[in-house]
Order: structure tokens, then sequence, then C-alpha cells
């Protein structure tokens, strides 16, 4: 037995962990709606750019990269032949012409791949050393004669042509010098830069990766291309175009595809994905499926399902779902809708998270076409096809109102652009457009 008694330790329990909240929501207007940018902006805040890492060359075409990078060598590293010939003094070649030839004691040749050092000994008077494109000038050598003005003598040089001092000999440093910067931080990575990296010993660049996105969509109703429909079926169009779009953006994508209408199997399939994504996409086929999601994410996350004075595309969801918070965005069913709510919000949260601007697309101005009405305090996005004219750009809207009508989306090259105090348009007005290029369609 003890002779002294021990105080029992008395163990705090921990402070519960605050539960996940997404910032305060914006400002509805007396409808219950909030405007297009103060959702984008709310959104855009929720989302930071995805950190940096080392990647080599080709990884990172297309990405903005990190750093700035100056040039430890110099290009050419020596003075080099532009052209195949005989390396001279131009002074010794002088008056040569062809019907007055020079001759010179061919003394030997070199190659590319020789080095700095080249001859290794300065050219004597008088003297002509062979040179292929690329090779190294010897000293006192400031020229350089093209084949085709000497008899190619393999002792003794005839010289039917004179040439300069400089003539057709690239200057050490002449394309790059030590210190020049080859590319700067927020320059995107592409197949010119790529090779000035490269030459200059460059095999890696910091760089932020190509936001991981993963898109799935939900529907009773869908089944996918390739197979048979039957009564009140339609082909998943949806998540191909957003993975399509996605991808156009630079994003890696993975297209999960039709999900099953369980709201438990729904629940597994979202959390399974979170471990490959940066960010998930998912759209519902009709109000009862995007119920099911509506109801499933909130579980793994704080979530928001709002209306945005947006048409089309008015219903909107957003989360921040699972340990590392990955944002989930909630997109309409309709092929038109999902199309504009990735244009107006998605393409900006990729673009922040690849550290890219502008967010937006670049603004056209155009003259419109026809007249034009529009439901005021809405900010429509209208399908439209641009004619480039004399008088500049003429923009049409095409197709009808229907949200659901696939075809006239694809036709159209651009989204003509209403802001919520548009009423009527009439014909001439300028208005304002984004383009779509064509690997956007």
């Amino acid at each position: 037995m003890g002779l002294f008694r021990r105080k029992k330790q008395v163990v705090e329990a921990p402070e519960p962990e605050p539960e996940p909240t997404l910032p305060p929501a914006p400002d509805p207007d007396e409808l219950g709606r909030r405007s297009v940018a103060d959702h984008r902006d709310w959104l855009l805040s929720m989302v930071e750019p995805l950190p940096p890492f080392g990647m080599e060359l080709l990884d990172a075409w297309g990405l903005p990269v990190c750093e700035d990078l100056l040039s430890d060598i110099a290009l050419p590293a020596h003075d080099q032949a532009a052209i195949a010939g005989y390396a001279v003094r131009a002074a010794d070649v002088a008056g040569a012409a062809e019907d007055n030839p020079l001759k010179l004691t061919a003394i030997g040749s070199l190659d590319a791949s020789d080095g700095a050092e080249g001859f290794g000994e300065e050219l004597p008077a008088r003297s002509a050393v062979r040179v292929t494109v690329g090779a190294p000038i010897p000293g006192d050598a400031d020229a350089v004669v093209p084949l085709g003005l000497t008899d190619r003598g393999e002792q003794e040089l005839s010289v039917f042509g004179h040439v300069r001092a400089g003539d057709n000999i690239r200057v050490r440093g002449s394309d790059v010098s030590i210190g020049d910067e080859l590319i700067r931080d927020g320059d995107l990575l592409g197949a010119r830069n790529t090779g000035l990296l490269a030459a200059t010993g460059f095999d890696k660049v910091l760089a932020r990766p190509r936001p991981r996105v993963v898109v799935l969509a939900t529907g009773t109703d869908l089944v996918p291309p390739g197979t048979g429909l039957r009564e009140g079926e339609v082909y998943d169009s949806n998540s191909h175009m957003l993975a399509a779009a996605a991808r156009a953006q630079g994003a890696q994508v993975f297209r999960v595809g039709i999900v099953s209408q369980d709201p438990e199997e729904v629940k597994q399939t979202i959390s399974d994905q979170l471990v490959r994504a940066d960010l998930l996409i998912c759209t519902g086929g009709r109000d009862d499926d995007q119920t099911i999601v509506g109801q499933v994410v909130p579980e793994l996350g704080p979530t928001d399902v709002s209306e945005v004075a947006l048409q089309p595309g008015h219903k909107q969801g957003f989360g921040l779902i699972g340990d590392e918070e990955v944002p989930i965005v909630l997109l309409p069913g309709d092929p038109v809708g999902a199309f504009v709510s990735f244009e107006v919000f998605v393409r900006p949260l990729l673009r922040k998270q690849m550290g890219l601007e502008p967010l937006d697309r670049s603004v056209l101005d155009c003259t419109l076409a026809t007249q034009v009405t529009s439901e005021p305090g809405v900010a429509e996005v209208l399908r439209a096809r641009v004619t480039d004219t004399s008088e500049g750009p003429v923009i049409e809207p095409i197709g009808s109102p229907d949200s659901h009508q696939l075809g006239d989306l694809a036709e159209g090259n651009a989204l003509l652009l209403l802001d919520p105090d548009t009423e009527v348009l009439e014909k001439g007005d300028l208005v304002l457009a984004w383009p779509l290029q064509k690997d956007d369609r």
C-alpha cells in the first residue's frame, strides 16, 4: 500500500473543433436572388491558387510559371559559323572576285562538335579553316567565306569573292547573354519559351499544377452515349460537355459519369472522388435529381444552394467538402444552363486555381443585328453568332429561349451578354459578347 495518496489526474476534454462554415453569403434582391457579380466574387473568395512545385518542362506546358528565370550561359557559347564555308581573315580576301581569285592555305577543319577552344591556335595570315554550321571560329578569323565562293581546295584554296569582317559569324551571346531574363513569374509556358529554357539548360520550372477536376452527373433518366434509349431516357451529354469544357481550360479531368440515385451511393461516390479532386462539378437532371444531391452534399461539408439572377442557370449550388474542404459546384441539369454556369462561375474558379489572369473571357464589342428583349433584373446570356464585317463584328442571337437546345449552342460562336438593366435593345446597338473559340465547342 502506498504511503501517500496520489491525486487523480483530471483530464480535460479537448475543445470540440468548430464546424466548418462558408463565409457570409451576398445579400439577395427583393426576390431572393443574388446578382451574378456578387455570387461570382463570393465563390472566388473561397478558392485559392494551387501551390506550385517543380515540373518537367513538357509537364508544365500551358501553365503559368511561378518564378523568374535568368540565363546562366550565353547563346551561342562562343563565336561560331553561321554557314558552311571557310573561316578567314576578311582582309586576306579583300578584292577577291571571279576574275581575280585569291589563294589561301587550307590548314584544317572544324565542326559543331568541337569545343570553344576550336582550332587551338590563332589563324595564320593568308590561311583558312574549313567550318561547318555551328563550328567555333578560330582566333583572329573574323569572317566565313561561303563554300560556293571557293574551289574547296584541300591544301591550296582559291577564293572567288570577298567578305567583310563579321560576315556569316554568330557572335557569342548574340542570341542570349548571361543574365538575360528567359521567362517571368506569371508567363505561360508555351512551345517557344520551352525551347529557350531547354537551350539554356533548364529541365524543370516552378509551376502550379493543372487542377484535378472530377465531373459527375445524376439523373434517373440518363444513360451513357452508345447504348440504346428507352422511353423517357436521354443520353448523358452534360458530364461530357462539362468535362470537355474543363479540359479546354487546361484542367486534368476525371469524368465519373452517371451516379446512382440512391442517396448513400451518391454520398459514397462523391467521397471516393475527393482523393483526386481539386474541384468537383456535379450536374443534375431533373429537379428531384438535384434535390438528392442537395440533400447529400451538406453531409460532407458546408453547402449553399441559392437563386442567382441569371438566365439560364438561375439555380446554383456550392460547397466545401471533406477534410481538405474541396470545392464542389452544383450546376443546373439543362445543358445550356450548365454550360453558361460553367462559363460564368466555374471557369473563373479554375483559372484562379491555376494562377491565370484574367479570370473571365475577353469581351468583344459587337453591333446587334436584330432587336432583342430581356427580362429586367436578370443577367441574360444568349447563344449567338458573330460575323466579321467591314464595319466591325456583328452579332445575332440564335435559337430559341429553350435551355435544352444543344444544337444552337454548338452552332454558335459567342455568348451575348445582357446586363440586368436591359429590357429592349434595337438593331445597331452596341453590345458585349464572349467569343467562343473553335476548341471550346
